[in-house]
């Protein structure tokens, strides 16, 4: 199974392709997408970029699912406002090529692929270069592309193995019943 991660950015998109076999992760390719080409201001531009770049790594590696980081808060609204539209035009992309997607936080994929979740950008690259067995170290936005590629593999394997370990009950999940969750109505049945 490929699988695709992207690391959205206005002026760098960070891509990663995976091979996954069973527990075993092989590097297939990464790169970034560079909207350095656009004027400065014309952002329509920038997202029409990213958007062919990413359609274009579509088309090219024909993966079976994506990932993509999910847009923090910053202290700068207008910054969070520009990713997270760069973000909508890489998921637009995903999408538009007929890809299941995958969201996952920074610190969902620095706890994946380190171990913790306040990994910095030099230990989330030797991190991916070593399960990847790659000669040389990613780039940042590259190693933090295939990072959400690999937290992906990692949690579509696990989930996988615990929807056929235990069947999902309509009832193991909150429910609301006449404005009350439902467990809660079970719970006091019980007493």
């Amino acid at each position: 199974m490929l699988i695709l991660g992207i690391d959205p950015g206005l002026q760098r998109t960070g891509f990663g392709v995976i091979a996954v076999d069973g527990p075993r992760l092989a590097y297939v390719a990464s790169g970034v997408i560079d909207t350095a080409e656009a004027p400065r201001g014309d952002l329509p531009q920038r997202l029409k970029i990213i958007f062919e770049g990413v359609t274009e790594v579509v088309a090219r590696y024909q993966p079976e699912a994506a990932a993509a980081e999910i847009v923090f808060v910053n202290t700068n609204p207008q910054s969070t406002l520009l990713l997270g539209q760069a973000r909508g035009a890489a998921l637009a992309a995903l999408v538009a090529g007929g890809l299941p997607v995958a969201e996952y936080t920074a610190v969902q994929m620095k706890k994946a692929v380190t171990g913790h979740g306040l990994a910095s950008k030099p230990q989330i690259q030797e991190m991916v270069r070593r399960l990847l067995a790659l000669p040389g170290v990613p780039g940042k936005d590259a190693a933090d592309a295939l990072g959400i590629a690999i937290a992906h593999a990692h949690a579509g394997s696990t989930l996988a193995a615990l929807a056929q370990a235990t069947p999902l009950a309509r009832r193991a999940h909150a429910q609301y019943r006449r404005g009350r969750a439902y467990r809660a109505a079970i719970t006091r049945r019980a007493r």
